[in-house]
């Protein structure tokens, strides 16, 4: 083995200095990268290491901790003097992304890879072969593009053969160290954060953006322990997962060191700050509290705005707190997407954007790298000005690879416009099987003009009919094909599996054309090029959302199936809606409703009791629904023009309310007014949630509410019957 550099206690000590962090490139055969990366790491003695991927057993001096690659996300909020990321057995970007945070200022981290990375695709490919391909198969655009950007100056390459490359040693004089004030504040605008978190006002609520190391999470624990001084008695903390908030507990343990930490709460003097999951924010939120109670959300971008609308409407002071580039979401998607909900519901918030980093000097190499490596800035140019014509492209993506600024603009086109999006998506981009990118543009030639939108789309289906039987047996579960596969089990019929479909994965149109139709434009030219291919469905599956569904109703799609299980980060159940794009699409599409319909009031009353009202009541309104005939007229006659109970007309109402919903369609307000309704009929909520609701004072005044509606109701049904 060529001699390690005998300048690796400079180098260190120059790192610590300057208080910068640096990857490392180390490749050739996968024995003499690993004895390589060992003698580097004896030689820079760092105290801890978190050696990820490669072989269990790993001889170091000194102390070493393993860590499987699928294992990342539990070193959130946990740091260490080097990372050795071990990708022989494959690169797993959203790993990459999140250890390459926890490496601390002075650290290194080290890429292990082979001599020829990037010229096929690795194990990790696994995760994007979706039934009938294996990973060896796939391209490997995305990991070749990895190598080209891994070429510069910043990142030092080991090659085997070779003695290691003199390592920069930069003076101590550029050292600025951040200095803690009597708070515990390490920069100025932490600082101001952390002010504006402590004097949360009422109904003005705060949303706190930064890239990672910049004190977002400890400037939300300070403030936190400020306003427990303060005299809160409780404040509420929810964010996707409490491993996320650690650094929150952190600060409030070190600031308040009487205080204890305990499981999901720190109390301190019979004062709390409690985290709770993101699903349970409805349940809290109906608990009396006065008009104190405060909600900090961390990582907000990777929440869907419909929770945080509710969380927004339910506690008074809230603070909102997300990451704008990272792995965990897109913190721009977030900002741009739920500025319009503030503005209505709270227009006095306040934005702040922390930009000097705390845990790192700025301009840190590793971040830089990072940063490059997986597009986690990627964001799209603006417009110059409204585009003439639109032009429809399907893209080229062994050319997208190569071309930087193109796949820069269109991945965060991507990114602005989901909550969650994360550096592995990028590689499912650029290599997984099946995936189409159809584009408009401004241009008749692609990358001539303005990105304007884009989708993503997957093939799925086409399986062969034993197969597909298997699977609505629940015998077999192939890899991918999501919503087929869905379809067969869930809605048991197994034809779905077999008939060629085209889900939209993603839907994206630029920050500043949208709501000119572009998005509905695009889903219909998908519709005509891909019924021309001879699929026989065009899908989609997302968050179950109001708005959403009505985007996609207008784009001719239809519900078809909701999950039953909703996700704990989200609070959300996803939702599989379908358009048919030819005459076996049709029959089938048929079929799906039908079982739709049947079952749909049934997973409300039982599986779905817990959606949100307003989704439950957007399904409801796409069912078929009957006029009244006399017998329920006359019971719903008697329940609003006199004493009858509910139970004697529970049936009659439930037609009665889908036929005025009907009558008024899916609006904002239509929803408002027939949510309590649904809740009431499908979902068995109680009078005391309905009264909490409606803001009644009781029993009494909610059913003479509820009698004079059905009235109004009966009288609207007996006109329309006789003209």
């Amino acid at each position: 083995m060529p001699p390690v550099s005998d300048n690796l206690a400079a180098f260190r000590l120059a790192l610590s200095c300057a208080r910068h962090r640096r990857l490392i490139r180390i490749s050739g055969a996968r024995d003499d990268v690993r004895e390589r990366a060992s003698a580097l790491l004896a030689g820079l003695e760092y105290d801890d290491v978190l050696w990820v991927g490669g072989p269990q057993q790993i001889t170091l001096e000194q102390r070493v901790e393993r860590l499987a690659m699928k294992k990342a996300r539990n070193r959130l909020g946990g740091e260490q003097g080097a990372v050795v990321f071990d990708a022989f057995e494959g690169f797993d970007p959203d790993a990459f992304g999140a250890l390459s945070g926890t490496v601390r200022a002075g650290g290194v981290l080290l890429l292990l890879v082979p001599d020829d990375w990037g010229d096929a695709a690795d194990g990790d490919y696994a995760r994007l072969a979706d039934h009938p391909w294996h990973w060896a198969q796939l391209a490997s655009r995305y990991l070749a593009r990895l190598a080209r950007r891994l070429d510069t100056p910043g990142v030092t390459h080991w090659r085997q053969g070779e003695a290691l490359p003199s390592l920069p040693v930069s003076s101590p004089a550029e050292s600025v160290r951040p200095q803690s004030g009597d708070d515990g504040c390490l920069s100025v605008d932490q600082a101001r954060a952390v002010r504006e978190i402590a004097g949360l006002k009422r109904r003005r609520p705060l949303v706190l953006t930064a890239d990672r190391g910049r004190g977002k999470s400890a400037a939300l624990g300070i403030g936190a322990a400020q306003r427990l001084i303060a005299g809160d008695d409780e404040i509420m903390l929810t964010a996707p997962s409490m491993q996320s908030v650690a650094p929150l507990f952190e600060r409030l343990a070190a600031l308040l060191p009487e205080g204890e930490r305990q499981g999901g709460q720190f109390v301190w003097r019979g004062r709390a700050v409690r985290f709770i999951a993101p699903d349970r924010l409805d349940a809290d939120a109906e608990r009396p509290g006065g008009a104190g109670r405060v909600l900090l959300v961390d990582e907000a971008a990777a929440l869907p705005a419909a929770l945080l609308e509710r969380a927004l409407r339910h506690f008074p002071r809230v603070a909102f707190a997300t990451t704008v580039h990272g792995y965990e979401g897109s913190g721009r998607g977030f900002a741009l997407r739920f500025r319009e909900r503030l503005a209505r519901i709270t227009p006095q918030w306040r934005a702040l954007e922390l930009h000097t980093p705390v845990r790192w000097a700025p301009h840190d190499p590793l971040e830089q790298a990072t940063d490059d490596l997986l597009m986690l800035s990627a964001e799209p140019p603006p417009l110059s000005e409204p585009p003439e014509r639109v032009y429809q492209h399907c893209l080229d993506r062994s050319a997208l690879a190569v071309d930087e600024s193109r796949l820069a603009a269109l991945f965060g086109l991507l990114v602005q416009a989901h909550y969650r999006t994360a550096p592995a998506d990028l590689r499912a981009l650029l290599d997984g099987p099946g995936i189409t990118l159809e584009t408009l543009e401004s241009a008749p030639r692609p990358g001539a003009g303005a990105l304007l939108a884009v989708a993503l789309t997957v093939e799925e289906g086409g399986f062969d009919a034993e197969l597909a039987e298997r699977v609505a047996a629940g015998e077999r579960r192939p890899r991918g094909h999501l919503v087929a596969q869905s379809l067969a089990l869930h809605a048991g019929v197994a034809a779905a599996a077999t008939h060629r479909q085209r889900r939209i994965m993603r839907l994206a149109v630029h920050p500043q054309a949208r709501r000119q139709g572009l998005g509905s434009r695009l889903v219909a030219q998908l519709a005509e090029t891909t019924a021309a291919e001879g699929y026989d469905l065009l899908t989609a599956s997302f968050g179950a959302e109001a708005g959403l569904i009505a985007f996609w109703r207008r784009c001719g799609l239809v519900s078809l199936r909701p999950g039953v299980r909703h996700e704990t980060s989200t609070g959300e159940y996803p939702l599989m809606m379908g358009r048919a794009l030819s005459p076996a699409g049709d029959v089938l599409l048929a079929e799906l409703r039908a079982h739709h319909a049947e079952s749909l009031p049934q997973l409300l009353a039982f599986e779905l009791h817990a959606m949100t009202s307003e989704v439950a009541t957007m399904l409801l309104a796409e069912l078929p629904v009957a006029p009244l005939d006399a017998d329920r007229r006359l019971r719903l006659t008697r329940f609003a023009h006199a004493s009858a109970p509910l139970v004697a007309c529970r049936a009659a109402l439930r037609r009665l309310v889908c036929l005025e919903l009907a009558r008024r369609g899916t609006t904002a307000e239509t929803l408002e007014a027939l949510a309590p309704w649904v809740a009431l009929l499908w979902q068995g909520r109680d009078e005391a949630w309905l009264v909490r609701r409606l803001a009644v004072a009781g029993r009494a005044p909610l059913y003479l509410r509820f009698r004079r509606e059905v009235a109004e109701w009966l009288a609207h049904a007996g006109r329309e019957e006789m003209g």
